[in-house]
């Protein structure tokens, strides 16, 4: 049987994590505590869908070097009160050093926020990114073997444009899929595969959200 572990490293807690999230102890605490955790609040998946999109091109260590201040500056990701920026708003965010000055991804994150607001006619953002969680989540064994996207990405990148949101391509979606617990891409062998306790180890599901309207 091969090892488990061969495409991991032993921390010298004794404890398997893949490449990225072995060194950084920003990374690590992040991938130790909160990648892969159910995040089923409105606020809370604006933020990571938010927080997506920055990190798009770039690297995740510059992202959450500048967390705090991303959340200063667009009002803890209360969609509510995001959605009430206007273009001074924009350009105090663009001239602020503390985050990602991009144009771009400021002016989309003000658009994600208000179409947040009107998919509360019909329910939630939450609702509907948890609803496309799919029938089995992948067992990657090597880095390799962890997926960019999937269809249920696709499907749902197509879905949130359709109700005007930005920078939601299907590799943004399906980060954010890992990134809040819809999937499971922990590699076979590491300590956190399986910590959300929404899946077994050989990817079936287990356990649904708790609040997720699933």
């Amino acid at each position: 049987m091969a090892d488990s572990t061969a495409n991991l490293i032993i921390g010298e807690d004794g404890l398997a994590r893949p490449a990225w999230a072995a060194g950084d102890p920003l990374l690590r605490e992040y991938y130790d505590t909160e990648w892969g955790m159910p995040v089923t609040d409105e606020s809370g998946v604006f933020e990571r869908l938010s927080l997506e999109a920055f990190q798009s091109g770039l690297s995740w260590r510059l992202i959450f070097a500048r967390r705090e201040a991303f959340r200063e500056l667009f009002a803890g990701f209360d969609p509510q009160a995001v959605a009430m920026f206007n273009e001074d708003d924009v350009e105090r965010l663009v001239a602020d050093a503390r985050i990602i000055r991009n144009r771009s991804k400021i002016e989309a994150t003000v658009a994600n926020a208000r179409a947040t607001l009107e998919l509360r006619a019909t329910g939630s953002l939450s609702d509907l990114v948890w609803s496309y969680r799919p029938a089995r989540t992948p067992a990657p064994r090597s880095a390799a073997e962890v997926p960019s996207s999937s269809p249920e990405s696709v499907a749902l990148a197509k879905e949130l444009k359709r109700h005007g949101f930005r920078f939601v391509g299907p590799t943004t979606i399906f980060a954010l899929m890992e990134a809040i617990g819809i999937v499971d891409t922990h590699l076979v062998g590491s300590h956190r595969r399986g910590a959300s306790e929404l899946w077994n180890p050989d990817g079936t599901q287990r356990l649904k959200p708790a609040a997720a309207g699933a």
